[in-house]
């Protein structure tokens, strides 16, 4: 490659979100054409999402819903387009008006997207506006995982945790951010986790709110306090009854992402059949028209939409196949080393299991945060972007 190429893939172009009006009216179509499957036959959600949460959905989507939010609320934020290792990655980039802030590259996961961290860049980027002091202000930079949103499907095999991990410190390059921390919660966890292990020049330390060596090896756990016993009992019944979407990901992406592309009912379905708090917030949101924190209908569907739009259904199964599946890394194979730098934890009390603080510092020896939030589940920053925000801060506040 010539140094002029190199130079052209190396482009940061500025990107606006331009949704077709034909994609819009194909929305409108779909939901009108679905068909339902009779009642499930429990009373609770062990045969999966249930028909009144479904119904409940898909009424205020087809009748209430504004369409056009995804597009107002990404565009109302500076977006960038950039090629990093033949895929065109899409990032929110949004500098605090404090010019010593704290470069932050914060990564979601699946079934996210930049959508569920809208809310907390103002706590983040503005933290005098939100309670907090000036010193707490990051730049923050929120990329969209290769497949998901407005980032592109990879092309080829290869794209697993550590390539994203890669990629995101070749972006934190190009943006001219010499040191910089970084956060991630579920699969964003594994890319930050990864991060942290493979050291990147400028990356001075990391946080997430999912401890990934955790669902790896949680037999080698300590075991021994009523707290990690019952951690390991949630990660018990997670992996026996609550990950079915993980292992059809993770083995057969294409067979669901056919579900995932034609019918919007069944990506909606698919989407918040993840675990049983958010599961069961999200249901009282539709049902009941009770919202948790910050997951109201509105942002709920905001991020079902940006996945129909897109269509990003069957990419983002594939990176579960990449980052999960049999061949995958973290399948099998030497294991990345521990992280070298400092750690930071926060565990929310609605998360697939609470994390100890003793399986944290078991699993990252530079642990130098461990946060207890009192609120929030798997999807924090979405849930309570305040408290999120807060403990962003309270991490990373010793190594500004």
């Amino acid at each position: 490659m010539s140094a002029l190429d190199q130079q052209a893939d190396s482009v940061i172009r500025p990107f606006t979100v331009q949704i077709p009006k034909d994609a819009f009216d194909d929305l409108q179509r779909r939901p009108a054409a679905t068909r339902w499957p009779t009642s499930e036959i429990v009373g609770d959600r062990s045969q999966g999402v249930q028909l009144a949460t479904m119904q409940a959905l898909h009424q205020y989507w087809a009748t209430e819903y504004d369409g056009q939010r995804v597009e107002s609320r990404l565009n109302a934020l500076p977006q960038f387009i950039t090629e990093i290792d033949g895929v065109d990655i899409h990032f929110v980039h949004v500098r605090s008006e404090q010019q010593d802030a704290l470069p932050l590259i914060m990564t979601h996961g699946w079934p996210g997207s930049v959508i569920e961290m809208l809310d907390s860049v103002g706590p983040l980027t503005d933290p005098t506006a939100h309670g907090a002091t000036a010193a707490d202000a990051f730049h923050l930079v929120l990329p969209s995982l290769p497949g998901y949103g407005f980032s592109a499907e990879p092309a080829e095999l290869g794209w697993d945790l550590a390539r994203t991990a890669r990629a995101w410190s070749e972006l934190m390059r190009r943006l001219g951010y010499d040191r910089y921390v970084a956060q991630g919660g579920d699969v964003g966890a594994g890319v930050t986790d990864a991060m942290g292990r493979l050291g990147p020049d400028g990356l001075a330390g990391i946080h997430t709110n999912l401890l990934v060596p955790a669902l790896n090896d949680p037999a080698s756990l300590p075991n021994g306090t009523d707290a990690e016993r019952a951690a390991l009992a949630a990660i018990k019944t997670f992996q026996t009854s609550g990950n079915g979407y993980f292992v059809e990901m993770a083995t057969q992406p294409q067979t669901i992402g056919y579900a995932l592309l034609d019918s919007p009912a069944a990506l909606a379905a698919w989407m918040i059949d993840h675990d049983t708090d958010s599961y069961n917030k999200i249901a009282r949101a539709f049902v009941d028209d009770q919202s948790s924190g910050n997951l109201t209908r509105d942002h709920i569907l905001d991020n079902v939409t940006a996945y129909w739009l897109t269509g990003a259904g069957a990419a983002a199964a594939r990176s579960y196949w990449e980052a999960y599946g049999p061949d995958a890394p973290a399948a099998g194979g030497q294991p990345l080393p521990p992280p070298q730098i400092p750690v930071g934890f926060s565990t929310f009390p609605g998360e697939i299991w609470r994390t100890p603080r003793s399986w944290a510092e078991q699993s990252y020896p530079t642990l130098n945060y461990f946060g207890e939030a009192k609120r929030g589940g798997h999807f924090a920053a979405w849930e309570e972007p305040q408290l999120f925000a807060a403990e962003l801060r309270a991490a990373f506040r010793p190594l500004r």
